[in-house]
């Protein structure tokens, strides 16, 4: 009776298993630099390093006249003969956009190095040859 009653009020206990189910076995896939698949990876890190240089690039863009706006007694002060508002358009405004772009070359050239180090691992795991290997 009470084995009835178990089974009534839980019904999944009746299907539990306890044994481990068999691993599909699915044939490994060989990354290719030329795939789909790398180039998509690879272009969604890029989209994404993309975005945050853009979104730097507007916080500077928009910064100057949103404190000028904001905190116009601040941007009126003097500084070297200028005021704020001049002196960082003029001294500040294109070393932050050249470091902007230097973050993004060598983000973009690490992103794209690290992504062909783990496709010659991988070969190089499976016993293949990269692609500097088959070269010579």
């Amino acid at each position: 009776m009470q084995a009835t009653f178990n089974a009534i009020a839980f019904p999944a206990l009746l299907s539990y298993n306890t044994a481990r189910p068999m691993q599909k076995s699915t044939p490994e896939k060989k990354t290719d630099i030329h795939s789909e698949e790398f180039l998509h990876s690879l272009m969604r890190k890029q989209l994404k390093l993309s975005i945050t240089c853009a979104l730097s690039f507007l916080l500077v863009v928009l910064g100057l006249p949103l404190a000028n706006y904001f905190a116009p007694e601040l941007m009126a002060k003097r500084v070297g003969g200028f005021t704020l508002t001049w002196f960082v358009l003029g001294i500040g405004f294109f070393p932050a956009v050249w470091c902007i772009a230097f973050y993004f070359i060598k983000r973009s050239i690490k992103l794209e190095d690290e992504e062909v180090a783990e496709v010659v691992g991988d070969e190089r795991e499976k016993g293949g040859k990269g692609e500097r290997e088959t070269a010579r």
